[in-house]
């Protein structure tokens, strides 16, 4: 791999651009100060995995909802409905999320790991603090795979248009207000969701931000944030969690879809994206595509493979094993309730005793290449890298 040294920013213009969640209990820095360098070919082949491995989820999305598939997806009941609601009308639209690859550098066949299509991390930092790392040290900021901003600002205009032509968006708009919601004493989810809101203001949208327990749902009437109607709600807290944690919230956003009172971003239908076990489907549905792996929920005879549980976070719920089923490393103290998917291993680039991981971000398209640095699991406390394009 092509590692460059970059110099550090500092704690201070850190923070005074908006990442305040820059230093590790350990108190190593988060940001890593180094960047990958990819070619040109290597940039587009990520943008074209994304977009190909998007199309592939929307048609094991229809297979999963056609058969009825949902137990095996470890979906919650009560959000069946909502996903199917979701699912065929078109106006819950699908803002954002990220791919997570193994490979794609060095001669590495690239593969997909999974999808973060519901509430993913990392936006920030991909879309801002790497094109910041390089301007600070002199370098093209431009020569990045890092269209975020903008690819996030046409698909919220999509939002209305419901197309891939956005060109209507300040004619048909006709003043709806989008709400930005998250739970409070969370710094990163904070930035994240008003970040999110200001790209959304910036597209020409009324914005307004309230934490999720100031939030008041009508199941007849919608969504309200001092006394004022919303028609959308942004909310940076998964489905599951809102299904597991939240049983009364569930009925009541179900309620409002039904009435068609508001719209929830992302939508329900998300959660079949997310879940792990949809690895398996995609399987089923096209063996040996040479950008995945085999998956199964059962474990894999003679291979080398990894358990997930179907909605871990953060590299919990996760156990890496040898072909002869011996554990090498495993992060399982959350998330045991779940299903498992195992999941052929493919090892991901590597410089030194670090493990190197691309994620894209999709918004309509592939939008944004970011690195994480870390173990052979990629936790909470893996390093972000930033990358340019030489």
């Amino acid at each position: 791999m092509h590692i460059t040294p970059l110099n550090p920013l500092t704690k201070d213009t850190l923070e005074s651009i908006g990442l305040s969640w820059h230093t590790d209990v350990d108190s190593t820095s988060y940001i890593e100060n180094e960047m990958v360098e990819i070619s040109q070919e290597e940039a587009d082949r990520f943008y074209d995995a994304g977009n190909e491995l998007y199309d592939m989820f929307c048609e094991a999305g229809q297979y999963v909802i056609d058969n009825n598939l949902f137990f095996e997806l470890d979906i919650p009941v009560s959000l069946i409905p909502m996903i199917k609601q979701s699912w065929e009308q078109e106006v819950h639209w699908h803002l954002y999320g990220r791919f997570d690859f193994a490979g794609g550098l060095d001669g590495l066949p690239l593969k997909l790991l999974e999808f973060n299509a519901d509430t993913p991390t990392m936006l920030y930092e991909s879309a801002v603090i790497q094109w910041a790392m390089l301007k600070a040290n002199g370098l093209d900021e431009n020569a990045q795979f890092n269209n975020i901003y903008e690819a996030l600002q046409d698909n919220f205009k999509r939002i209305i248009t419901l197309g891939a032509d956005t060109s209507r968006f300040s004619e048909i708009y006709e003043g709806w207000k989008i709400l930005f919601s998250c739970v409070s004493g969370n710094d990163e989810e904070e930035r994240t969701t008003r970040f999110l809101q200001e790209i959304a203001r910036s597209a020409g949208f009324e914005t307004e931000f309230a934490y999720i327990d100031e939030v008041q749902f009508s199941q007849d009437e919608g969504v309200f944030f001092n006394e004022c109607n919303y028609e959308f709600l942004f909310k940076l807290l998964p489905w599951e969690s809102i299904a597991i944690d939240e049983p009364e919230l569930a009925m009541l956003m179900r309620s409002i879809m039904e009435s068609k009172a508001g719209i929830f971003l992302n939508p329900a239908y998300t959660l079949l994206f997310q879940s792990k076990r949809m690895l398996k489907i995609l399987w089923d549905l096209f063996p040996n595509h040479p950008l995945l792996l085999e998956s199964s929920f059962e474990p894999l005879q003679g291979k080398a493979q990894v358990a997930k549980a179907s909605f871990g976070r953060e590299g919990i719920g996760v156990e890496v094993f040898d072909s002869t089923r011996t554990l090498l490393a495993g992060n399982t103290q959350d998330y045991q309730n779940y299903k498992k998917v195992y999941q052929a291993y493919h090892e991901l680039n590597k410089n030194g005793e670090f493990y190197y991981q691309p994620n894209v971000f999709f918004a309509y398209e592939s939008c944004g290449l970011g690195f994480r640095k870390g173990g052979l699991i990629l936790d909470n406390y893996a390093k972000f890298v930033s990358h340019t394009i030489r």
